[in-house]
């Protein structure tokens, strides 16, 4: 067990890991229609010695990671049935384990988070098989692309999944994160991530969860174009607001947000690389 009390010396953005690691493990039974059946968010949980207790009392945010689990791993089993042997990358992966859904016998997935969290990986999720393995990259360091060291046979297609990563980042950092993207994923590929809207920006004090960590939202979109502005080989494919459906009176206040900004609150986005 690794002491819970050393993980609070944890950075704040490495910190958020947890409230999506007990949305997935405890939520199940809080909104059973939407349960994920992850195998390994509870006792990865328990090894942290976290009862999870403190990030469920916020019921928004379990309902906000069971569906843009769903999400996530739907846009990740379609893509895979496309392309049977893919190479998946999670970027910015905290203590999540996809590959237990997505794992065909044939693909790839590689596990990408900074240090700090990788070395906590290695303890708690080590890989399931070889065709699955973990990487310490910095998105904010320029050549972050190249230290994934891809070995793609026949410009295969890839598929990226950046979850909870988006708003803790710079824009300038975005931007060349959306700019890299353009220029390297092959033809085919896609790029699943979330974002908030510009209004949530430094507003983390009211999110239940968040700013427990001491993180804020600092990236936003205030146009659903700035995910392709200067790159030309993106294209939105789908747009999903990840809170409709948690009840009436939310979705009478996503829909409001929308009508408002011309954007959801809070979304998913995939991407197609032409």
């Amino acid at each position: 067990m690794i002491n819970i009390d050393a993980l609070s010396e944890l950075p704040s953005v490495p910190f958020t890991l947890r409230i999506p690691l007990a949305g997935r493990a405890l939520g199940d039974k809080i909104f059973p229609h939407m349960a994920v059946n992850d195998g390994f968010a509870a006792p990865t949980l328990a090894a942290l010695g976290d009862d999870g207790r403190r990030w469920v009392e916020d019921l928004y945010s379990v309902y906000g990671v069971l569906s843009r689990t769903q999400y996530v791993r739907r846009q990740a089993l379609n893509f895979i049935a496309e392309h049977p042997n893919a190479h998946v990358i999670n970027i910015g992966c905290g203590l999540s384990q996809y590959y237990q859904w997505l794992d065909n016998g044939h693909i790839h997935m590689i596990d990408v988070d900074l240090p700090v969290v990788i070395a906590m990986r290695q303890r708690l999720l080590p890989p399931i098989n070889e065709r699955q393995t973990m990487l310490a990259v910095d998105l904010t360091d320029s050549d972050w692309w190249e230290q994934l060291q891809l070995s793609i046979q026949d410009n295969e297609p890839l598929l990226v999944i950046m979850e909870g990563v988006s708003m803790y980042l710079q824009a300038a950092q975005m931007e060349h994160i959306l700019h890299t993207v353009n220029v390297f994923a092959p033809s085919g590929s896609k790029l699943v991530l979330d974002s908030f809207n510009y209004m949530a920006i430094g507003n983390a004090c009211w999110h239940t969860s968040l700013r427990r960590t001491g993180a804020d939202i600092v990236w936003g979109l205030r146009y659903s174009t700035d995910l392709t502005k200067q790159n030309p080989r993106l294209k939105i494919m789908e747009q999903a607001d990840v809170m409709l459906g948690y009840s009436a009176l939310n979705d009478i206040s996503c829909n409001s947000v929308k009508i408002f900004t011309g954007l959801p609150f809070y979304a998913m986005y995939t991407l197609g690389i032409d």
